[in-house]
């Protein structure tokens, strides 16, 4: 199998023997090539969103399953997904060849363990749906985890960096960023493209299950000050009154933005909010549109 990921750049041949500014300007030239590479692989991006979107909607969850910078990609990803849409840390959750350890420190081989990688869907249901992540589309630990994933006719999608096909993924989303500076450094466009993919992923597909309200996080944990005074904030933008009245409405809504928005500009009490939001699946746009009519 053909890997670009571990060719050696034609723009990097003599980089060593070049001085800072110019290894800077060859890098910057090869990161700015990176957004129309994942451009190019936007169709199939868009087929996986709208996959793990139905997933979420019918009760499933998402997965991602990864080995090195790649599983270190998903774990981030999947680990922002609690604070900022109030979501259960099971619904977009992220395992790493090699397990916690290797979040932070290589673990060697593990990206090898086929086993491992069965066994990481013992817990995933047939409502579920996993997306392997492996830059060189190789990682035997992520092929045997969609391999089995199938297996249980479970939706599978592949997040790769290389132009690679298999008959046991849903899709591939082949993000075909190129040989890296440094030959096989995948960390580099190619962890750059994979961190943009999963970003894609996981905020487009709570936009459109309603986490989101013109351009808001308005499901947001107030879990600290910053969130806290960015609730307030929200609330006070999207509804136009004072700091001191949104702090009120905030602590009758128990620290939800949304409700706390719905709550002022409909009128309503905390009890009548929430079950408003419970009819529109939690968005906030649609209870309000529901409500004025």
């Amino acid at each position: 199998m053909h890997v670009t990921t571990e060719e050696v750049n034609p723009s990097s041949k003599d980089i060593d023997a070049q001085g800072v500014e110019e290894i800077f300007a060859i890098m910057n030239e090869q990161d700015s090539e990176v957004a129309a590479a994942v451009k190019r692989a936007g169709p199939a991006i868009c087929r996986a969103i709208n996959d793990a979107v139905d997933t979420i909607r019918n009760g499933g969850r998402l997965l991602y399953v990864g080995a090195g910078t790649s599983g270190r990609l998903g774990v981030l990803d999947a680990s922002e997904m609690p604070p900022t849409f109030s979501v259960s840390p099971s619904l977009i959750s992220a395992v790493i060849a090699g397990g916690h350890q290797a979040i932070t420190t290589s673990v060697e081989g593990a990206e090898d363990d086929e086993e491992a990688g069965t066994r990481v869907i013992n817990n995933i249901g047939c409502n579920d749906m996993i997306i392997g992540i492996t830059a060189s589309g190789k990682a035997p630990f992520v092929l045997a985890a969609l391999k089995e994933g199938k297996r249980r006719s479970i939706k599978c999608w592949l997040l790769t960096c290389n132009d690679v096909s298999y008959d046991f993924v849903d899709g591939t989303m082949a993000v075909i960023t190129g040989a890296e500076i440094v030959a096989g450094s995948t960390r580099l466009k190619a962890g750059t493209a994979t961190k943009m993919v999963l970003n894609m992923i996981s905020t487009i597909a709570m936009i459109r299950l309603g986490r989101v309200y013109r351009g808001h996080m308005v499901d947001v944990v107030p879990s600290n000050d910053k969130l806290r005074r960015r609730a307030l904030r929200i609330v006070q933008e999207l509804t136009g009154c004072c700091a001191d009245r949104a702090c009120e409405l905030l602590e009758m809504a128990r620290g939800s933005a949304k409700t706390a928005v719905l709550m002022q500009l409909r009128e309503n009490d905390y009890e009548m909010a929430v079950q408003l939001l419970q009819g529109a699946g939690g968005s906030l746009r649609q209870a309000l549109e529901k409500e004025a009519k």
